[in-house]
């Protein structure tokens, strides 16, 4: 029989530890009566080691290179799914039949118009705001005007307050844009799916008929479906961690939406085009950018590569290097910053520096492009992310609540400071 237990030596004695096995073949060791047994607790910083619950929603093989969403490879999901479907597979563990999937669709088309009311609040926030602060606020604010929310999670109600919050987030994106640009808002048309709606929202004006481009679509789409979740990162383990003070759906995932706008998580693919903007200035084609990237000194970073998890190459930014070109190729449009990102992706590919540091394209490389090709502007991209991890978030806002045994997430720390402090009056200080 396989041991199922870790020893550990501590001061002369042996403490049996349990091991957990995922489906996966994914092994941990189990901690939770480690400080109650030994008076000491783990050191881990960043949680880059640590487990900090089991999940049935989404699985990364970092080394090899897999994504999984429910069991179902991302490649697959991305070829033959949509947005939507895949949100409905993440949040309630199956892919919908048909009957499933209509009735779903019909709850994004009647929650997607947010109250009248809110309105008003948009006109509070300044032309400078970023679209971030405005979504998070938002979607804090959207939750006041249902006061079922008020109870904490309740099964009955979720599945609508789930389409409530994928169909407005995107209504609320849109008019944040439209807000921060001097633009009329644009209402949603229960006609259109999903995505065409938030184009149309992005993008039309009161006078004129707006088309929305197909390959657009298909590769906005996409965007999202590839964002959809990605396992335990910073804001997916924020929206847990609220959740799991049994705070409120939405009041979870705006905290996600904070954590989300940090540039080290959901500002990559911004700093993409940062980069492909200041190399396509100098004139350079990017061998001068290759050459100073390498030295340390040189302050130069080459921006979407490498990964956190991935050491190896980024299942989706296989994927979405063809959307790329798809979509340019289909609005005809001829961008040098392209031409860039291609010589830095064959050159990095092939530079042995980068190589042997495993610094492969990541799906922020060519997700910018895209959007810049849609006309979305860049301080909208991470907003965008957040569209497409909404479905994540809330998947793993429900394993949370309905897991019963859920203690409120409460990690320990190692105290470094000052001990045993005198106090000192004011005046003698």
């Amino acid at each position: 029989m396989a041991n199922n237990t870790a020893k550990l030596d501590l001061d002369g004695k042996i403490y049996e530890l349990p091991l957990i096995v995922g489906s996966e073949n994914e092994k941990a060791i189990d901690i939770a009566s480690l400080r109650a047994q030994t008076n000491h607790i783990t050191f881990d910083d960043g949680y880059g080691n640590t487990g900090s619950c089991k999940s049935e929603i989404t699985f990364i093989d970092g080394d090899l290179g897999i994504l999984r969403y429910r069991g179902y490879p991302i490649e697959e999901l991305a070829e033959k799914s949509s947005f939507i479907e895949v949100s409905y597979l993440l949040i309630w563990g199956h892919l919908p039949n048909k009957a499933e999937l209509t009735e779903f669709s019909n709850l994004l088309s009647q929650e997607q118009t947010i109250h009248a009311n809110m309105k008003h609040h948009f006109e509070g926030f300044p032309s400078t705001a970023h679209p971030m602060a405005i979504l998070s606020s938002m979607i804090n604010a959207v939750s006041a005007y249902y006061p079922e929310l008020l109870e904490g999670y309740n099964p009955a109600h979720f599945k609508l307050q789930a389409a409530r919050l994928i169909s407005q987030v995107r209504s609320i994106a849109a008019f944040s844009y439209r807000q921060s640009h001097g633009l009329p808002i644009i209402y949603p048309k229960k006609s259109l799916k999903y995505t065409p709606n938030f184009i149309h929202m992005m993008f039309s004006e009161p006078y004129d008929e707006f088309v929305i481009d197909p390959a657009v679509t298909k590769a906005l789409d996409l965007i999202f479906l590839l964002h959809a979740d990605h396992e335990q990162n910073c804001s997916t383990s924020t929206v847990r961690m609220v959740g799991s003070s049994r705070a409120n759906l939405f009041a979870s995932t705006a905290a996600g939406v904070c954590a989300l706008w940090g540039p080290l998580h959901g500002g990559a693919n911004q700093a993409v085009i940062e980069m492909l903007l200041e190399i396509h200035a100098s004139g350079d084609d990017g061998r001068k950018f290759i050459e100073a990237a390498k030295d340390k000194n040189s302050g130069k970073k080459l921006m979407g590569f490498g990964h956190r998890v991935y050491k190896n190459y980024d299942p989706r930014a296989m994927i979405i290097k063809k959307a790329c070109d798809d979509v340019l190729k289909a609005l005809k449009i001829n961008d040098p910053l392209l031409d860039i990102a291609k010589h830095l992706e064959t050159a990095a590919l092939s530079d042995p520096y980068f190589v042997e540091r495993k610094l492969y394209p990541n799906v922020d490389f060519y997700s910018g492009i895209i959007m810049r090709a849609i006309g979305i502007p860049v301080e909208m991209f991470t907003v965008i992310f957040a569209i497409g991890r909404m479905p994540g978030w809330i998947a793993n806002y429900k394993e949370v609540s309905d897991n019963q045994g859920t203690r409120i997430y409460r990690p320990r720390q190692i105290y470094t400071g000052p001990i045993n402090q005198k106090y000192i009056p004011i005046d003698q200080r």
